[in-house]
This record gives C-alpha cells, sequence and structure tokens, in this order.
C-alpha cells in the first residue's frame, strides 16, 4: 500500500511517498510560505499532488505533521512557531484543498512515536522526543501510548518561561505565547 507523508515545518515543507511500513520511494522538499497561510495550504496540496503524480499513483492516503496542537475545543491550531497557522482550521482546509480528509497530528508527536516504536526507545517503557528546528516542542510517549493531555500539548516544553526573569534584562514582560 502508498501513502505520503508530509512534515510541515517552519522553513521547510518535505513530502515522502512511503509503500509499506517503511520503503520510501520518493521524497521530495520546498520551502514554506512565510507567514502566509492560504499560500502553506496551498504549498502541502501542491507538494501531494506532485508526489502522486511521480509515484504514478491516484489518491493517496496523506498524513501530515505539523507545528503546534489542533485545541479538543475549538478545532484550531494553537502553539505553532509558524504564527500564520495559528487560530486557523488546518484540517478542515487541507482537505478542502486536498479533496479529501489527511490525518493531523503534533510533529514531536510523530518523532516520539516513531522512536517509541522503533527507533531509539525501542522497547523502552518511556520515551521522550523533542524536536529543535525553526521551532522547539516535545512529545511523551509512556506504556506505547501518546500522552496528549486534556489540551493536546502534554510533553510540550519549548513555551515555559525561563525562572527567575528580569526587568533589566529585557525579560519582562516577556514574549506572548501563542495559546
Amino acid at each position: 500500500m502508498l501513502r505520503i507523508g508530509i512534515d510541515l515545518g517552519g522553513t521547510k515543507i518535505e513530502g515522502i511517498v512511503l509503500r509499506g511500513e517503511a520503503e520510501v520511494l520518493l521524497r521530495r522538499r520546498i520551502a514554506t510560505p512565510a507567514a502566509d497561510y492560504a499560500g502553506t495550504v496551498a504549498a502541502v496540496a501542491g507538494l501531494v499532488a506532485e508526489l502522486e503524480q511521480a509515484a504514478g499513483a491516484g489518491r493517496l492516503p496523506v498524513g501530515i505533521g505539523h507545528p503546534g496542537a489542533i485545541s479538543p475545543a475549538s478545532g484550531r491550531i494553537k502553539n505553532a512557531n509558524s504564527t500564520c497557522l495559528n487560530d486557523q482550521l488546518l484540517a478542515q482546509d487541507l482537505a478542502a484543498a486536498l479533496g479529501r480528509a489527511p490525518r493531523l497530528a503534533n510533529d514531536a508527536d510523530c518523532l516520539a512515536l516513531s522512536e517509541a516504536f522503533d527507533g531509539a526507545a525501542a522497547g523502552a517503557r518511556c520515551a521522550f522526543a523533542a524536536i529543535l528546528g525553526t521551532g522547539v516542542g516535545g512529545g511523551l510517549v509512556v506504556d506505547g501510548r501518546l500522552l496528549a493531555g486534556p489540551n493536546a500539548i502534554a510533553g510540550e516544553w519549548g513555551h515555559n518561561p525561563l525562572p527567575w526573569p528580569r526587568a533589566e534584562w529585557g525579560e519582562l514582560p516577556g514574549p506572548r505565547c501563542w495559546h
């Protein structure tokens, strides 16, 4: 079975076509449109179409790892370092652009699950994975299950203030967290 995986990052969007569990048939990388939500959605849709054409396949299932979290209350993206994604209905907009519903998940959660099942933490009871890229994030897996938490941000560590902020160093009030 063929399927497409997309890594939606702050500076790049990378896509692969997978066969079976882990055979990578194709890989493509494009730049993420800077601060342009509509452009980002269009870029993902264009990359998916390019991968399907190059694979000689019809419509394939699509999974997308993205920065930030999908709010359980609103369905909108929150906490994304790619701030143009925040407060957007990314899942619905991508479904409209692709003509089918993709599966979306936080990119650090995807990394944590991958490491827990067939990576460096395979066989371990707990796994924590951190992404250090355009933004930072984390995912946590315990006993083979992703911990999402009530706000879909369990494992995230990138939005924590440093202890003992000082006004004279310009640390107060501090930058606004995209929640």
